[in-house]
This record gives structure tokens, C-alpha cells and sequence, in this order.
């Protein structure tokens, strides 16, 4: 059993990952920027080490200082949470050189999975269905117009070390594909210092379906079901909702063997997700995994018993086994990402001073925050603020609970994405559940009464 945990990240993940360390017995070491130091996180971990000034390359980015900070507190093991180093290779290889226990995926497997073209040849001897393509990366133009010409267009370059959407292009027809290609690479070699690309088939009115997966030391793996991830904006996600209304039994019963089949060959050890895009005839196809926790993991958690996800990757680290029961909804749950945007204002950042903040309540409703009265937003990290997440015995009433909650919550100060998750579950084609990724390209910010 560990005996104390670094969490290397800031805010709302931070906080959650220490609430699990406190249950558990767990004491538990947060690090901060100077910008982060009357974060809740701070306040509520037993230590707490500052790692640099606000830019992330200076602090949370900085590996020499978390593993400096992990040192000097002896640690056993430390928790990335989701984002920042969380599927970085190198920092996972660091630590295990340094004799701490990376509660993640190992350096070998986030390289094999981080890479799409690898995953994507993986999943393919692993049985599992991938959208057609390139057999890994396309190293000419010429190369690239003869796989389009080959599979038909729409197709859609994508930057192999992509991700949030950068250096990705649909294409539409031939003629539009050199600069596609061309502005693909550049976008992907500013982003992430790698230009190579593949390309495959276009999937059209897609739905964003992941499968929530947990793998043990043994290569034993077991699925907790699904979550629909289909409202984005950008390739950045919204709101999610499990279980997903575009699903069927059979559907789902397929996607989760798929994905267990694909945890299991690769045996990854850890909690993950195996990304899905489904066609609007229910077929499915691998489009990436996600080796850690993910934002939205609390809806499957409110689904599956109250399953605590943090508390399942922590004993997956420890080495213990898990059931390998596969788990299922039993209600419904719907989670909004409270950012500090505006979106009628084409959802430009707004940070600033909280000078109210009154968090909804009552039945079924749950919110993930680090954020409260006079804390001040820093503009230096990402503008999610918190995460409402509503849980009911139908979608109908999730949704109800939702309109319900939103009115409740009060966010002063700084514009928030509040209104526009008021207006989303007022529209008609998302109360109906006829929505895909391509949702936001026509969704319209109205007037607030």
C-alpha cells in the first residue's frame, strides 16, 4: 500500500485525486505554481511544494522540479491526473528510474498508444475495427492523394502526435487536399514539434463514444461502459452523458468486448478509455486511447454504483488484481464542463476574480471544483472552472435535474459556459438525443431572457 502520493496537477483533478488519498489513508503531497497557492487544492493536501512561477513549461510542465518536490517529501508514488504530464513517456520513465510509482500507463505503452498511426496498427492485430486508411505515417503528398483516391473521398489528415484538434483536416474533395496537407503539417510541427501524418476515411454524422476500461498487472481487463462525448466544439468536449441515447444492447455489448480485446492484447495495466467513432448505421471504429483518467470520469462513476475510478487506478498501481466483471448502467447521469468563457462571445477566455459563487444542491446533483468566493482564474491554465454533474433513473429526468441545477448555480464576476448549457438542454434536438459531433456547427447562442 502506498504511504504518500504527489499529485502533479493543479485545481479541480488535484483536489479529487486527494479526497481518494484521504479514504484510502493515503497522505497525499500537492505542488502549485505561485499563481496557485490559495488553490484548494493546497489547502487541503497534507503537504504542499511549490514547483515555479504560473507559465506550466516553468512549474507543472517542469519535470526536474516535481521530481525535486517528490524527493524532498518521499513519496511512494505520484498521480499525473489528466492533462499536462499525465501521458508523457519520458516523465513516466523519469520516475520510474527515480523509484517512483507513475500511477499510469508505463513509458512503453504511452509511447504505443500516444502515437495514433501505432495504435491504430495495434488495434488492427489486436481484431479490432479501425477506419480505413493509411498504413501508418505518409511520408509524401503523392502518397497521400493515392490512399484518398484509393478509400474515396471525405477523408481527414491527422497529425500523428496530435491532439485538442491540431494538425487535423477534413477534406471535402481532391483538389482541396494539398494545402490541407500542408497546413496539417505546419500546424503539427508548431504544436508538437512532429509534422507526420496520416490519413483515413472521413466518418460521417459521427458519434464520439468511448468505453470506459480498467487493466490490472495480470493482463486482465474489465469494461465499465460507455460515455457519449459527441457535443464538442473545436475537439473539445462539452458535456458527456452515459448511458449514451444513440446505443443499443447489442451495440454496447460489442464495443465493450472490443475494447476489453484491445486492453488485454496491449496488456495495459491502469484505468483508460479506448475512443470509438460510431456512423450513424452503428458501425464502430478505434480511434484512439486515453492512457489515464479522463475529465468526465465521474458520470460513469455516478452510474456503476458510485465506483470511485481514483481509488480503482491507485490499487491498479499497487498491484492489485481486479474482478474482471464488466460493469453496466444502472441510472443516468449527464456532466457539464463549467468553463470560464463566454460563449457569446465565441467562448473567449475570461478569467479574473470570482466575486460570487453559489454551487447548486439537493438530489442527485454533484459538482467538482476548486474554485470558490474572491479565487482568482489565472489566464495561464485551462478555463475549465468546474464540472456539474446531475444523476437520475431516466434521461428525461437527468435533463430535468440538469435545467434544475444550472439555474441554481451562480458564477459572478467572470463570464462562464453556464447559459450556454442552459440553452443546450432546452434544444430540441439534444433533449431528443439526435445530436453528433458536428452538433456545434450549427448551434446559435440566443439571447438571454
Amino acid at each position: 500500500m502506498f504511504k504518500k502520493i504527489l499529485i502533479a496537477n493543479r485545481g479541480e483533478i488535484a483536489l479529487r485525486i486527494i479526497r481518494t488519498c484521504r479514504e484510502m489513508g493515503i497522505k497525499s503531497v500537492a505542488v502549485y505554481s505561485t499563481v496557485d497557492a490559495e488553490s484548494l487544492h493546497v489547502k487541503f493536501a497534507d503537504e504542499a511544494v511549490c514547483i515555479g512561477p504560473a507559465p506550466s513549461s516553468e512549474s507543472y510542465l517542469k519535470m526536474s522540479n516535481i521530481i525535486a518536490a517528490a524527493e524532498i517529501t518521499n513519496v511512494d508514488a505520484i498521480h499525473p491526473g489528466y492533462g499536462f504530464l499525465a501521458e508523457n513517456a519520458h516523465f513516466s520513465k523519469i520516475c520510474e528510474e527515480h523509484g517512483i510509482k507513475f500511477i499510469g500507463a508505463s513509458p512503453d505503452m504511452i509511447s504505443r498508444m500516444g502515437d495514433k498511426a501505432s495504435a491504430r496498427e495495434t488495434m488492427k492485430k489486436a481484431g479490432v475495427p479501425t477506419i480505413p486508411g493509411s498504413e501508418g505515417i505518409i511520408e509524401t503528398f503523392k502518397e497521400a492523394e493515392k490512399i484518398a483516391k484509393e478509400i474515396g473521398f471525405p477523408v481527414m489528415l491527422k497529425a500523428t502526435a496530435g491532439g485538442g484538434g491540431k494538425g487535423m483536416r477534413a477534406v471535402w474533395k481532391a483538389e482541396d487536399l494539398q494545402n490541407a496537407w500542408d497546413s496539417a503539417r505546419a500546424e503539427a510541427k508548431a504544436a508538437f514539434g512532429n509534422d507526420a501524418m496520416y490519413l483515413e476515411k472521413l466518418i460521417e454524422e459521427p458519434r464520439h463514444i468511448e468505453i470506459q476500461i480498467v487493466g490490472d498487472s495480470t493482463g486482465k481487463a474489465c469494461h465499465l461502459s460507455e460515455r457519449d462525448c459527441s457535443i464538442q466544439r473545436r475537439h473539445q468536449k462539452l458535456t458527456e452523458e452515459t448511458p449514451s441515447p444513440f446505443m443499443t444492447d447489442e451495440l454496447r455489448e460489442r464495443m465493450g468486448e472490443a475494447a476489453v480485446k484491445a486492453t488485454e492484447f496491449i496488456k495495459y495495466e491502469g484505468v483508460g478509455t479506448i475512443e470509438f467513432l460510431v456512423d450513424k448505421n452503428r458501425n464502430f471504429y478505434f480511434m484512439e486511447m486515453n492512457t489515464r483518467i479522463q475529465v468526465e470520469h465521474p458520470i460513469t462513476e455516478q452510474v456503476i454504483g458510485n465506483f470511485d475510478l481514483i481509488r480503482e487506478q491507485i490499487k491498479a498501481a499497487e498491484g492489485i488484481p481486479i474482478t474482471g466483471i464488466n460493469y453496466y448502467p444502472t441510472q443516468h447521469s449527464i456532466e457539464c464542463r463549467i468553463n470560464a468563457e463566454d460563449p457569446f462571445n465565441g467562448f473567449r477566455p475570461s478569467p479574473g476574480k470570482i466575486t460570487t459563487f453559489h454551487a447548486p444542491g439537493g438530489h442527485g446533483v454533484r459538482i467538482d471544483t476548486h474554485v470558490y468566493d474572491n479565487y482568482i482564474i489565472p489566464p495561464n491554465y485551462d478555463s475549465m472552472i468546474a464540472k456539474l454533474i446531475v444523476t437520475a433513473q431516466t434521461r428525461e429526468e437527468a435533463i430535468n435535474k440538469m435545467r434544475r441545477a444550472l439555474d441554481e448555480f451562480v458564477i459572478e464576476g467572470v463570464k462562464t459556459t453556464i447559459p450556454f448549457h442552459r440553452q443546450l438542454m432546452e434544444n430540441p434536438d439534444y433533449v431528443a438525443g439526435n445530436y453528433t459531433t458536428k452538433f456545434m456547427e450549427d448551434f446559435e447562442m440566443q439571447p438571454e431572457k
